[in-house]
């Protein structure tokens, strides 16, 4: 008697489970019914606005329903992430974020959110090196040369338009022992760039939004800062190969969620992005633009943003760094 009554709790504990798990699964099985905002924390016309706006259409062409990409810039990308992480955990506002923003900001500011437990990962989409850059007429046409004017005491400086590469640029500054480098600071990439396109600074560190400009001539590249050389400009050398070691950065493009997605959704854009990355015309694309394709789990992108933000952190501390 006892026993039948034991395999009834079991069994009525098991049914009850079951129930439970089905509005998950209907669902996800249901997702997305109607259109889903992509919120892009950087203004219209960027690198991760190009990386959303082309994953997100394919996206859309694969579940029949609209990704929109919702840009909210400002403030270093902090502005729209704190707004994707404050949004209702439902699979229909995402967040196509960099490693900057999501993993930096955190460190330099007092943000509305967590480099990681205020979201659910998605896919890692993407990764893009940076590159030296020189102002076309500077005399030296190799890092090892920049750096032998630096270490000749030279006056040299630099522009940064960011948070991430005002830090590379006192990185670099540490690491070769020469701090009287000027770090200009610039109000985003644009009028970075242009400040050596002018010649208003002697070098930079860009993260290949200088692509046209290097193959145009109107700046030229001395090295990536890569474990290996970039596929769209194989003749480049890396830091490495130019003898300078602890200069490996690279930046990303993935895709997030807030906190508390559903499993199944989360697994369900996983497997949608997975087919994404592996198309012909996206990986095309992003090599045009020296960004290198991506595939993995939501683990491993997990694994990365955690890595990112204690490196960073690291960084922040032994420089000295703070924001103005």
């Amino acid at each position: 008697m006892m026993e039948t009554s034991r395999r009834r709790f079991l069994g009525a504990v098991a049914a009850t489970a079951a129930a439970g798990s089905w509005p998950a699964q209907a669902r996800a099985a249901a997702y997305p019914d109607k259109a889903v905002r992509v919120i892009v924390p950087f203004a219209a016309g960027g690198t991760t606005d190009m990386v959303a706006r082309l994953t997100m259409q394919k996206l859309a062409e694969i579940t029949g329903q609209s990704f929109v990409v919702d840009n909210k810039g400002g403030a270093n990308g902090v502005i729209g992430t704190e707004l994707a992480a404050r949004a209702a955990p439902d699979g229909y506002t995402l967040l196509m974020n960099t490693a900057g923003a999501q993993t930096l900001s955190p460190v330099l500011y007092k943000t509305g959110y967590e480099a990681l437990a205020s979201f659910e990962p998605i896919s890692h989409l993407c990764d893009v090196g940076f590159v030296v850059i020189a102002r076309k007429d500077l005399p030296a046409a190799s890092l090892q040369e920049l750096i032998a004017m630096a270490r000749q005491g030279q006056p040299l400086s630099a522009s940064s338009g960011s948070s991430m590469i005002a830090l590379i640029t006192e990185q670099f500054k540490k690491v070769i022992g020469v701090p009287g480098i000027v770090n200009a600071q610039y109000k985003g990439t644009a009028p970075q760039m242009q400040a050596v396109v002018s010649g208003e600074v002697d070098f930079s560190f860009d993260s290949f939004v200088s692509v046209e400009m290097i193959r145009t001539g109107k700046v030229k590249a001395l090295a990536v800062l890569l474990p290996q050389r970039a596929e769209g400009f194989p003749q480049v050398p890396t830091a490495r190969e130019a003898g300078l070691e602890g200069m490996e950065f690279s930046s990303w493009s993935g895709l997030l969620a807030p906190r508390g997605t559903p499993r199944e959704i989360v697994l369900q854009l996983v497997q949608h992005m997975d087919t994404v990355m592996q198309m012909p015309d996206v990986r095309a694309r992003l090599q045009s633009y020296s960004y290198m394709p991506r595939r993995g789990t939501p683990e491993a992108f997990a694994r990365l943003i955690e890595s990112d933000h204690a490196r960073w952190k690291r960084i922040v501390k032994e420089s000295g760094f703070q924001t103005e």
